[in-house]
């Protein structure tokens, strides 16, 4: 898959892919700690409110109840009038991060189900599992919802970091300091999910998502191929040095289409991502 001068307004793929099949089906975890009912629930909640871009009446009415969902949760003014949602569970520092975007595409009746509700409702799941759990002497862990990470109208597809990611740009600025690893969630629930490593995402780190899911009974959605660069909201944290990882699968047929809707999420598929992603992070945490 290449994208290239192509009129784009998400997250883009640079690189072509390694042409792998998909699985016929998602497995089913042998852990039972994150509750992808409630994250699909979330999601459904969002895309029922419409559209959501940037500034708009239902991306605000969106935020409120997000917001609300997090631990600690609360606004961060950015550029613009945007606003990041973040929360925040205590302990040592630098901190673990936890990504998705809550805006949507900028184009009229698009709904952004798997880009990404579906990750947000994951995201703030994977909170609430994650307050469950805690330790005395835990590192913390921050859960960070991005606005802007869609690129605004008018938008020929060129020079996609610097007109996109916005929220992300302006976090990893004003927090760079305070951050050990990061984990974005964005194309995690379609059906039949594939994640394959995008090749910018932190070897290493992708490695200890790829062994969680193993323990978790999932590892078959997380196969040991690539599909080139993903510019996304771990770009600008892998630039300040910082190590990341994209959990995303560009071979969503749906992506900037109307047909992004919640018939294309499956809770099988929220599922798998979010019991690797919470095996991973209950391990780094105690580092």
């Amino acid at each position: 898959m290449l994208i290239a001068g192509a009129l784009v307004t998400g997250a883009i793929l640079l690189l072509t892919s390694d042409g792998d099949a998909k699985p016929a089906a998602v497995p089913e975890a042998k852990v039972d700690r994150f509750d992808a009912g409630r994250a699909y629930a979330l999601a459904a909640r969002q895309v029922a409110l419409g559209p959501r871009p940037p500034l708009s009446a239902a991306q605000r009415k969106a935020a409120v109840f997000l917001r609300a969902s997090l631990p600690n949760g609360r606004f961060e003014p950015i550029a613009g009038g945007l606003r990041n949602i973040v929360g925040e569970l205590p302990g040592r520092m630098p901190a673990i991060l936890l990504v998705a975007h809550y805006d949507t595409t900028d184009e009229p009746g698009y709904l952004g189900a798997n880009n990404s509700a579906a990750a947000v409702g994951a995201v703030v799941e994977l909170a609430r599992a994650l307050s469950r759990g805690r330790r005395p002497g835990d590192r913390a862990v921050r859960f960070l919802l991005t606005d802007g990470e869609e690129a605004p109208r008018p938008y020929n597809g060129q020079n996609f970091y610097n007109k996109a990611l916005r929220g992300s740009r302006a976090y990893v600025a004003a927090h760079r300091r305070e951050l050990w690893q990061v984990v974005v969630l964005d194309f995690i629930g379609n059906h039949n999910l594939r994640l394959r490593r995008d090749q910018s995402s932190d070897p290493e780190l992708w490695q200890r998502l790829r062994a969680a899911a193993q323990r978790a009974g999932v590892g078959r959605v997380f196969p040991a191929t690539a599909q080139g660069v993903v510019v996304d909201d771990h770009t600008p944290f892998l630039r300040a040095g910082i190590p990341a990882i994209d959990l995303i699968d560009f071979d969503y047929a749906c992506w900037q289409r109307p047909c992004d809707t919640m018939k294309q999420v499956s809770e099988a598929s929220i599922d798998a991502a979010g019991e690797a992603v919470l095996e991973l992070v209950q391990g780094l945490r105690r580092q």
